[in-house]
C-alpha cells in the first residue's frame, strides 16, 4: 500500500511542477511557427562538403540552441538531421527531389557531441527500389572520425507513371 501512496505523491509532485512551469511567463507558440520550422532551426550552419552519386556529406559546428539538458546534441536534432540528410541523399542517386514521405527513421546514439564541436553528417543511399529508398546516415566527430550516432531512414518514393 505504501508504494501506491508513494507513486500518487510522485505523480502529484510532477503535476504541480508542470502546472508551475505552465504558469511562468514563458512565450507560447500557438501554432504560429512557419512550415518546416524545425528543419530550418536544425540545418542552420550546415555546410555541404561532398556530393557524389548516392552519397552526400555535410558538416556543422554544434550551436547552443541544439543542446539538451545534459549540454550535448539533442536526440531530436540528431533525428532531424538523419531525416533531412537522408532525404537529400536520394536525389544524389538520380531520383526525384520529391522523394515522398518517411516510412521509418531509427537512430542509435553511441556517444555525446557537445557545443562548438565540428561534426560530419554522411548520408549514403543503400538501395532504391520501385517505391522504397533506404538510406544510412552517420554522424561523426570531425576531429576524430568517431561515429557518435547512426541512423537508418526508409522513404516511400511515389511511383511516377511514364504514360
Amino acid at each position: 500500500m505504501a508504494k501506491t501512496e508513494e507513486r500518487i505523491t510522485d505523480l502529484e509532485s510532477v503535476k504541480r511542477y508542470l502546472e508551475k512551469k505552465g504558469e511562468e511567463s514563458a512565450p507560447t507558440v500557438d501554432n504560429e511557427l512557419p512550415q518546416e520550422f524545425l528543419g530550418h532551426l536544425v540545418v542552420r550552419g550546415l555546410r555541404l562538403d561532398l556530393i557524389e552519386p548516392g552519397r552526400i556529406v555535410f558538416s556543422m559546428k554544434i550551436p547552443p540552441n541544439l543542446l539538451n539538458s545534459s549540454n550535448c546534441l539533442h536526440g531530436g536534432a540528431i533525428t532531424t538531421l538523419v531525416d533531412l540528410v537522408g532525404a537529400t541523399a536520394v536525389p544524389t542517386a538520380g531520383f526525384s527531389w520529391s522523394s515522398g514521405v518517411s516510412v521509418e527513421i531509427n537512430v542509435s546514439c553511441l556517444d555525446a557531441a557537445y557545443v562548438d564541436e565540428e561534426i560530419e553528417i554522411d548520408g549514403r543511399v543503400l538501395r532504391v527500389g520501385k517505391t522504397i529508398a533506404v538510406i544510412s546516415v552517420e554522424l561523426r566527430k570531425k576531429k576524430t572520425g568517431q561515429i557518435f550516432a547512426q541512423g537508418r531512414h526508409t522513404k516511400y518514393i511515389p511511383f511516377i507513371s511514364k504514360m
